[in-house]
């Protein structure tokens, strides 16, 4: 009967720098699993959160009540943006002057809406950022450990080679533990790489519809703030 695989031993018995090789591939491997989890619920709550905020947002279409609802969902990359353009807003949005019935005017003008582009583009950086933070680390792990493992595989095939001079024998029972314990290296390489890259992938698709989600909320965003200055600037016309 053939000799079942024994993985464990094979490592035991494995040469230091091939057991040097797999502990790193094991470090990253578990590192870049702890980042799949994290980026994937953390994600996972930005798309539902900021769908949830959205439609508050155009359902309501109230800053004050929008900005009391984004102050609840933290995950939200959108309710975060709006609270950074709503901020500058509220900042310009003072009573500036009192007309003759008492009633205030709000201090927009044109610089105003520049300012708030730049609040929301702040926001929209900051929140893209914070998304990429840890992404790629993963990109890191598939590029590099498949060569890793490429590294372990031919220092133990130089090893086994090493042995074969030393005996001076070439049979397969020479050879194939050497060889076996080095292919070890270049599996171990790739099955660190493939969740990486694919979780990569993922995460940057995820991340792109966000980023847009993003800056299709602060154009409309901008353009309501737009049509008020516009108004507000009709009606201070229409007084003087």
């Amino acid at each position: 009967m053939a000799a079942k695989l024994d993985i464990v031993s094979m490592l035991l018995n494995a040469g230091l720098m091939v057991q040097f090789v797999l502990l790193l591939l094991l470090f990253f491997s578990v590192t870049s699993w702890t980042i799949i989890f994290i980026k994937y619920t953390y994600i996972r709550h930005a798309l539902r959160q900021s769908l949830e905020f959205s439609e508050y947002f155009w359902k309501k279409r109230d800053f004050s009540e929008a900005f009391a609802k984004a102050k609840n969902l933290d995950s939200s990359p959108v309710a975060q943006v709006f609270r950074a353009g709503y901020s500058e807003f509220k900042r310009f949005s003072t009573p500036s002057t009192r007309t003759g019935s008492g009633e205030s005017e709000n201090n927009f003008d044109v610089p105003v809406i520049k300012s708030i582009e730049r609040a929301l583009s702040r926001g929209i950086t900051a929140e893209t950022a914070k998304l990429n933070r840890l992404v790629p680390f993963l990109a890191t792990t598939g590029n590099t450990t498949p060569f890793i493992g490429l590294f372990g595989t031919v220092w133990g095939i130089m090893n086994s080679f090493h042995g074969i001079g030393e005996r001076g024998a070439a049979s397969l029972a020479v050879v194939a533990p050497g060889i076996s314990e080095a292919l070890v290296a270049t599996a171990a390489g790739l099955a660190a790489a493939i969740p990486a890259v694919v979780a990569y992938n993922y995460f940057t698709g995820k991340i792109r519809v966000i980023d847009s989600e993003m800056r299709n909320f602060a154009s409309d965003f901008l353009n309501i703030i737009e049509r008020q200055v516009h108004i507000a600037a009709q009606a201070r016309g229409e007084k003087k």
